[in-house]
């Protein structure tokens, strides 16, 4: 039976979930697909101020990608080429380069295909039960190049060449310790920190949280920014938002942002 994406909205709050229970939310193909429109979607609706991304059930966020179908989705270089590169690679950059923040709420395996999504993601919150790891080397097959971005980002071609090449599941506190994850709780707290945090994201000015994300990218390019750029880092002061945010704070009251 294939699996799904589902999204839900709560308010501001788009919640996304890996469904595939009896693989442990292996992303098949068609999941890919989805994937990559539903991130679309989600980061062009101004209504949605944040993405909680998670696994259905408690046992796998994703267990990776659906070693079963390989033999037919990649079984030629070009059937491979594009798999990994208008599938997998495409859906995790949709991921990477939505404006709104996202959120990982990690609890089980987090294995390959899972782990790249994961690593996709603005801020991750896992259970201490959480498993990691991209144990490929076992299966005679490298980690596509497209597919690398995001983790290479996040943790550095040391601990992305550790995790690649000794093909070792790490628990959730070694994880943390190398940056994979942004914080760690108990499971029990999971469910309920990663809405904490989800609203947190939604408490503040929408338009500011998407240009964190976007001048946090622009500055990883490494290019200086032109004068340009500097200018438009201030295209808050037109904003209703930073009216209000300043009108609060004076009358020492919450501020009611409308993303304007």
């Amino acid at each position: 039976m294939p699996g799904t994406i589902l999204c839900e909205q709560d308010g501001g709050l788009a919640i996304v979930t890996l469904s595939n229970p009896d693989k442990l939310n292996a992303i098949d193909a068609q999941m890919w697909r989805d994937l990559k429109a539903t991130f679309s979607r989600l980061g062009a609706e101004p209504a949605v101020g944040c993405v909680m991304l998670r696994g259905a059930g408690d046992k796998a966020f994703a267990a990776g990608g659906d070693i079963e179908e390989f033999l037919t989705v990649r079984s030629t270089v070009d059937d491979a080429l594009h798999y990994h590169d208008e599938l997998v690679a495409a859906a995790l950059e949709a991921i990477r380069q939505c404006p709104v923040p996202t959120l990982a709420v990690i609890d089980g395996a987090c294995i390959g295909g899972g782990l790249e999504i994961a690593g996709c993601c603005d801020i991750r919150i896992a259970s201490l039960g959480s498993r990691f790891g991209a144990p490929i080397n076992r299966l005679g097959f490298s980690m596509y190049p497209g597919e690398m971005a995001g983790l290479l980002a996040l943790v550095g071609p040391a601990v992305l060449l550790e995790i690649l090449l000794e093909g070792r599941i790490l628990d959730a506190r070694e994880a943390y310790e190398k940056g994979l994850l942004t914080r760690i709780v108990a499971p029990e707290r999971l469910e309920e920190e990663g809405h904490a945090t989800a609203q947190r994201i939604l408490a503040g000015a929408p338009l500011v949280a998407r240009w964190h994300k976007q001048w946090v990218h622009r500055l990883m390019s490494g290019e200086p920014l032109s004068l340009t750029e500097k200018r438009q880092a201030f295209d808050f002061l037109a904003t209703e938002d930073y009216a209000e945010g300043i009108a609060a704070f004076l009358a020492k009251r919450r501020p009611h942002f409308k993303g304007r």
